[in-house]
């Protein structure tokens, strides 16, 4: 696999991106899209990346697996394409947004102006078979993007780090809480949006912790 990522992360990944273990998840993931359906696009496997470059960054989301249905995964976790159904999470996102802040529910699900503004919309696995949930997890995206997670954490200041769910919770951990704000709820999953992802405000917290610090906030919508 041809690694075609945004400059400024080439070189903050160039160890990470060179070594064996990078190699082996890349022969992994080149066989699977020869053998098999795989999404995203390969030309849209890092789009996190490429649409929110390293300096960038202000807040980072973390997800878990990319979309394993057609047409759905674009690179972008939480995010589908436009006039792509809005997936219920989402939807549930979207709700928060419109509590939080009072702003309208988009009618689109494509979150590219977010990654635009500064929100690396990252998932722990980048690539997955079609409708098969989970299926690339294993097998050394884990490891590169909790290479990406600590080197924002070194190198960066004042990020925001929106951490839904468990999943999300654990793989922060590395987190330095000192330089940046770390801001957990529950997923906002149909099955645990009500157990603490609705009402937990982190939008007008995040862009209240960027003003303070001098920083443009986020348009959520």
């Amino acid at each position: 696999m041809v690694v075609k990522i945004e400059n400024s992360w080439k070189n903050a990944l160039k160890e990470s991106l060179d070594s064996s273990a990078f190699k082996e998840l890349s022969k992994f993931v080149r066989d699977e899209y020869l053998s098999a359906i795989v999404y995203p696009p390969p030309k849209l496997i890092f789009n996190a990346f490429d649409l929110c470059p390293f300096r960038d960054v202000k807040v980072v989301v973390l997800g878990q697996d990319p979309y394993h249905g057609p047409s759905q995964a674009h690179g972008l976790c939480f995010s589908v394409p436009d006039k792509v159904s809005i997936p219920p999470s989402l939807q549930n996102i979207y709700k928060e947004i419109q509590t939080d802040l009072g702003l309208y529910v988009p009618k689109a699900g494509n979150l590219e102006n977010w990654a635009r503004q500064g929100v690396l919309l990252l998932n722990a696995t980048l690539t997955v078979r079609a409708g098969v949930a989970g299926s690339h997890q294993g097998k050394g995206w884990e490891r590169f993007t909790d290479e990406v997670i600590e080197e924002l954490s070194n190198e960066r200041e004042n990020l925001v780090f929106l951490l839904w769910g468990r999943y999300a919770q654990d793989k922060g951990s590395v987190i330095d809480t000192d330089k940046h704000l770390v801001l957990s709820a529950a997923h906002p999953s149909p099955f645990s949006a009500h157990n603490g992802f609705f009402g937990c405000k982190h939008f007008s917290k995040t862009n209240d912790y960027l003003r303070e610090r001098g920083l443009t906030p986020i348009s959520w919508t």
